[in-house]
């Protein structure tokens, strides 16, 4: 039987996952690096305070994913 190099794999496996997650979500909303920038933005605006990345993250999520359909229904008008 022949040997695989596990860190090979895992290595495809996460690219593949990256790739196929940034492309769903820049068709029909933000990026991952632009919910990263406004997550880090509102932690800054949060005054640094560590352990609220999961609640930072959420957030930016919500206010992109609003503007960017704000954005798509004033394009279809």
């Amino acid at each position: 039987m022949k040997s695989q190099n596990p860190s090979t794999n895992a290595q495809y496996i996460r690219t593949e996952i990256r790739s196929d997650g940034t492309k769903r979500t820049g068709e029909n909303g933000p990026s991952l690096a632009e919910i990263r920038r406004r997550a880090f933005e509102i932690h800054i605006e949060r005054g640094g305070i560590h352990g609220c990345d999961l609640d930072d993250w959420l957030q930016a999520q919500r206010e992109l994913r609003t503007r960017y359909r704000r954005d798509t229904d004033a394009n279809k008008t």
